[in-house]
């Protein structure tokens, strides 16, 4: 065997080993993906994304619904898919909800400093 014919095998033996290592994940349970996308979205309705965000919660709810119907079909490229779509759903929710928090705590103390300004206003 000539020196590039064996660099030759080499190279189609290593290709060959990705890929199967590749396709071999397609088809292994998406267990860690959808379980890191149930505590995305718990932790979003913990943070107020119900009331804050409910559209994106309802997505992210519906979606983790479907990823876990497609666990149990083995179908786990698309239950990866709707995992991942339900984890950007609820990070979104989340991040509303803080935004409205803060909105709301900004303008609490907006408030608070108007009422102050007008105590001293009357004081003086």
């Amino acid at each position: 065997m000539t020196t590039n014919s064996s660099r030759w095998l080499t190279a189609l033996f290593g290709a060959m080993a990705l890929l199967a290592v590749g396709c071999s994940s397609l088809k292994t349970p998406a267990t860690a993906d959808v379980a890191v996308s149930k505590a995305a979205v718990d932790n979003a309705a913990g943070a107020g994304g119900v009331q804050y965000a409910p559209i994106e919660m309802t997505s992210a709810r519906q979606k983790m619904v479907l990823a876990n119907q497609a666990m149990a079909a083995k179908d786990y490229k698309l239950a990866r898919e709707l995992a991942a779509q339900a984890e950007a759903d609820a990070k979104l929710a989340q991040g509303k909800a803080n935004s409205a928090k803060a909105q709301a705590a900004s303008d609490a103390l907006q408030e608070d400093i108007r009422v102050l300004r007008a105590e001293l206003e009357r004081n003086l």
